[in-house]
């Protein structure tokens, strides 16, 4: 086979044509339809295959994230009993508005019984935040260091929540120390004012 036969080759009459251009012939027209094939075809066919291969790996990943949990639930089911116990007892020792005065007549009465002498008791405005609200009460008081010491202990080891901040000791010439401190009280909100609370949390996300 030469250049001249494929030159004067008739498409036409390609059965008449000698067997190596018939061969050459054949061959282009093989990968032609290779080609057509995987243009028209194949192309589409693997990206629907590689999509499909996506889709399995998240499956399996979810799968897999899945039965890890399912094989903890029993572990986290455990948990949250045990934080729905923490929570209810902290919650026990939140007072409602009924009993505040009480809690802050209790706190004056820990300071008098270790025999400081209160120069300021000044509650001061609640702030409401989620299911409870604060309420701040700014003392001062003077004693010796050890009274000082054992108010604030007995701060801490009262049954209701009761925090000190903003805490400040200052020495007077009798050798006695004078605190400045703030008290955190702590109580349940009524009905009322969670609905309140509610509202305008509602409130602000519509902003």
């Amino acid at each position: 086979m030469n250049l001249s036969d494929i030159n004067n080759l008739d498409l036409k009459d390609i059965t008449s044509a000698p067997a190596p251009v018939r061969a050459v012939v054949l061959v282009v027209l093989f990968f032609a339809i290779l080609a057509g094939g995987w243009y028209l075809v194949w192309a589409d066919a693997k990206q629907s295959l590689d999509a499909a291969h996506a889709e399995e790996q998240a499956l399996r990943a979810s799968f897999t994230a899945k039965k890890s949990q399912v094989f903890h639930y029993e572990a986290y089911k455990r948990r949250l009993a045990e934080v729905e116990q923490s929570l209810a007892a902290m919650l026990r020792q939140l007072p409602d508005r009924s009993q505040m005065d009480a809690l802050l007549a209790d706190i004056n009465q820990v300071g008098v019984g270790r025999g400081l002498e209160f120069n300021l008791f000044r509650p001061g405005a609640e702030t409401l935040a989620g299911f409870y609200a604060t309420l701040p009460v700014a003392i001062m008081v003077s004693g010796t260091y050890h009274d000082i010491g054992g108010f604030v202990s007995d701060l801490a080891q009262m049954p209701r929540i009761v925090t000190l901040h903003d805490v400040n000791l200052v020495p007077q010439k009798d050798g006695l120390l004078s605190m400045d401190a703030r008290v955190q009280t702590y109580r349940y909100l009524d009905e009322n004012e969670l609905a309140a609370v509610r509202r305008q949390k509602q409130a602000g996300e519509n902003k």
